[in-house]
């Protein structure tokens, strides 16, 4: 239930959650559900149009968490696996998650993300939380060790509202209103990529084994997204480095259809298909604070780092942010060192996450990369142990150590091979030459 106060009266919460994103309305749900006051503040008004539309089956441990799985599986397009497609040869690759090494979820699905937003915030309006839409927070003031936080936010029709919280969870998304206020964000140089997409109607959609699969399609010099909606609508996005926007003119419509068209295999499922929203881009994707806590905050999801969204990790780790943010704070109210701990493990945890999974990303370019992914072996389980990360299986599964670094071995060496020259030539979709390749 949504409450209210006047302008002026000052409220003193256990948390104030800065966000109603994913991160921030998980957050607050299960705070509010552990029995704490808990507010939870949305400068804009659901539904609202974002992406990160391509949930991964281990969202779903934290969607029945929340008690609103039956919620999303009505909204979404069921989600079997992801296909990797080669521009260069037209070739594709399926990794379904029945094949990961953990195979107690093998299915997500795909979400209008303007739709599953507004169903998590109104989930936590309805476990206990107060909250409020169209409500900006313009500063936040940090006191002496164990003092309130003071936080200032101007409402709807410019309505001031003032906070005093025993702890802050910054949920603000790439707003990053901690990290920027205290200069903590960092950039990350090895990704400096910009994003365009829109959605469309009319686009080609895959049959049979490959239902409900998103695909991702490797370009030149970037990748696409082809996210399957329902109702006949398909994201369509593309993430490329300064390179692939070099020289490109005229509107955002202009631009987006060029990077299609330039595109074999995008520019043949699109034939025909026409846009169905706005086109947005975002530069700059990859990014992380030095710093995500301190006493009485603690920084979670995008508020804290972003790593490009090919893999769809975007939602399960602002979700798994969520989800131990809330621990964290929920123990900082009876016990700050020890919530002190928690918070700090809360960014580690997710900082690997994103070191494990920045490994592909950031070499998906790399042809020796590109020419593994789509010749899948499963030799010591490689494949397996790929489609385990496709999966979301990123916090320390001891079953993917061999795998994954048996499969950072055979890229190495093959890197290595064809910087001497040794090595055979690789075209994407090709199989390699050597035995036991992932």
């Amino acid at each position: 239930m949504i409450r209210t106060h006047q302008e002026g009266m000052m409220m003193e919460p256990d948390v104030l959650v800065v966000g109603g994103g994913p991160a921030g309305s998980t957050a607050a749900a299960l705070l509010a559900k552990a029995g704490r006051r808990v507010v939870l503040l949305e400068k804009a008004r659901h539904p609202r149009f974002h992406i990160g539309e391509s949930l991964l089956p281990r969202n779903l441990d934290i969607l029945e968490k929340l008690g609103v799985v039956d919620t999303v599986r009505a909204m979404g397009v069921h989600k079997p696996g992801a296909e990797f497609v080669s521009d260069r040869t037209g070739r594709s690759a399926a990794f379904p998650f029945r094949l990961a090494l953990n195979r107690s979820r093998t299915h997500a699905w795909q979400v209008k993300r303007a739709d599953f937003d507004a169903a998590l915030f109104a989930n936590a309006a309805r476990l206990g939380a107060e909250t409020r839409e169209e409500t900006q927070v313009t500063e936040i003031r940090f006191g002496a060790k164990g003092e309130r936080a003071a936080v200032e936010a101007q409402g709807p029709d410019g309505a001031k509202l003032s906070f005093r919280p025993r702890f802050v969870l910054d949920a603000s998304g790439r707003d990053t209103f901690l990290a920027g206020k205290m200069r903590l964000k960092e950039a990350n140089k090895k990704n400096n990529t910009a994003a365009m997409y829109a959605h469309f109607q009319g686009v080609e959609r895959r049959t049979g084994e490959l239902d409900g699969y998103i695909s991702i399609h490797l370009a030149e010099d970037g990748w696409f997204w082809l996210i399957p909606l329902p109702g006949d609508v398909m994201s369509v996005g593309f993430v490329g480095n300064p390179s692939a926007w070099k020289g490109r003119q005229g509107s955002a419509q202009d631009i987006l259809m060029q990077r299609i068209a330039s595109s074999p295999t995008v520019s043949a499922r699109l034939r025909g298909a026409s846009i169905a929203s706005e086109i947005h881009s975002t530069a700059n994707y990859s990014y992380r604070a030095t710093s995500g806590c301190g006493d009485g905050y603690l920084m979670i999801g995008d508020a804290y780092g972003f790593v490009d969204p090919m893999f769809s990790t975007g939602v399960l780790m602002a979700m798994t942010a969520g989800e131990l943010g809330a621990e964290a704070a929920h123990v900082w109210l009876d016990n700050p060192a020890r919530g002190e701990q928690l918070a700090l493990r809360t960014n580690r945890e997710l900082a690997r996450a994103m070191d494990r999974i920045g490994w592909l990303i950031y070499r998906i370019n790399d042809p020796v990369l590109r020419s593994l992914f789509m010749a899948p072996r499963n030799t010591l389980w490689m494949r397996d142990g790929i489609i385990n990360m496709l999966a979301g299986n990123l916090r320390g599964d001891w079953r993917a150590v061999l795998p994954i670094l048996s499969f950072k071995t055979i890229f190495h060496v093959f890197s290595a091979m064809h910087r001497l020259g040794l090595g055979p030539a690789m075209p994407e979709g090709h199989q390699p030459s050597r035995p036991g390749i992932a």
